[in-house]
């Protein structure tokens, strides 16, 4: 069997924006064919979309070419919508978690789902993980940083206490990197720059801002095989050796907390997958895709990828499912 970790929903409509102080910044379907929409944001398309973000069938018809046979779904990451004041983020929060709640119902044997919660409001967030535990999702997903704040940010510390005494998983995705200042090129370069950087930067605030010492128990996975991470380890786990601060913060090594911490296998060559693999483990790498936005054609097909790996039997079986209902806690 094989889990993809890493796919986002759309859905096929938003409430109306009503008096929300949202105005124009709240999401809008504009249908332009059957099966085909633009997802409106602050009066522009932010992304031409098909029926597969919202039409399960569609997408289990769609798995025998992915090469997968269940997915994980998320909303797509600008629909978490940090910008919008509170409220309006907990109402869109719940919308985007309740139709993944309906998509996994309608395909049980198919889906898995992870939500979203107004983390603009740390506080309410924290409160609103009852909401998607009730309604029967595995955990939630969040961005890289919250309008320019780490997730390892002490602020957030008490949501992510609340998720590991829930026993709700948290998917982390780049998004509005912080830096878009310093990316050069043409636009959609910044994606392939700055994504990396995120996820590394927001994985590292977890390490050496203590959540995973005080979360032990805590499930977090980063999505694109945490960007630049496995590259900035050993530099940190020098520092750690040699600096008594740096050693009296934490009582393991980065490294060491690295491998409490889950990612997908979306890194794009193997040379860079094997690295996550010798830095983290068998144990915490899962399939990953980005679909509908990306495919799992845009890498090795996944007997390739295990042959060129050199993984055993039980590491194969690990990566295609194992991994990822142990990150659902579903194992």
């Amino acid at each position: 069997m094989i889990i993809d970790v890493h796919t986002h929903i759309v859905p096929e409509d938003f409430p109306p924006v009503g008096n929300r102080v949202a105005g124009d910044r709240w999401p809008s379907m504009d249908h332009t064919e059957p099966g085909k929409a633009n997802v409106m944001i602050s009066g522009r398309n932010f992304r031409t979309v098909l029926s597969r973000c919202w039409d399960t069938s569609r997408r289990i018809a769609d798995m025998p070419d992915e090469g997968v046979d269940r997915q994980v779904l998320s909303p797509m990451p600008e629909l978490l919508a940090y910008q919008l004041e509170p409220q309006d983020g907990r109402d869109l929060g719940r919308h985007l978690s309740e139709t993944i709640a309906r998509m996994v119902d309608s395909a049980p044997d198919r889906f898995y789902g992870l939500g979203a919660v107004p983390m603009q409001d740390a506080e309410l967030a924290r409160k609103e993980l009852s909401h998607i535990k009730g309604i029967g999702l595995q955990g939630v997903e969040v961005m890289t940083n919250i309008n320019g704040k780490n997730l390892g940010d002490p602020e957030y510390r008490p949501f992510l206490k609340e998720a590991e005494s829930l026993g709700l998983s948290i998917f982390v995705h780049a998004q509005r990197p912080t830096f878009k200042d310093r990316l050069i090129g043409e636009p959609m370069l910044g994606n392939a720059m700055g994504f990396p950087i995120e996820n590394g930067l927001a994985a590292a605030s977890l390490i050496v801002g203590g959540a995973m010492e005080e979360c032990p128990n805590l499930r977090v996975c980063f999505g694109h095989g945490g960007g630049v991470l496995s590259q900035m380890l050993p530099r940190m786990d020098a520092t750690w050796r040699r600096r008594d601060s740096v050693k009296g913060s934490m009582s393991k090594s980065p490294t060491d907390y690295a491998r409490m911490l889950f990612y997908d296998d979306i890194q794009f060559s193997i040379p860079s997958l094997n690295l996550l693999l010798q830095t983290v483990g068998a144990s915490q790498v899962m399939i990953g895709s980005d679909y509908p936005f990306m495919s799992r054609s845009m890498m090795p097909p996944l007997p390739e990828e295990f042959d060129a790996l050199g993984l055993t039997a039980e590491e194969r079986e690990a990566i295609s499912s194992g991994n990822c209902l142990r990150f659902l806690g579903l194992a």
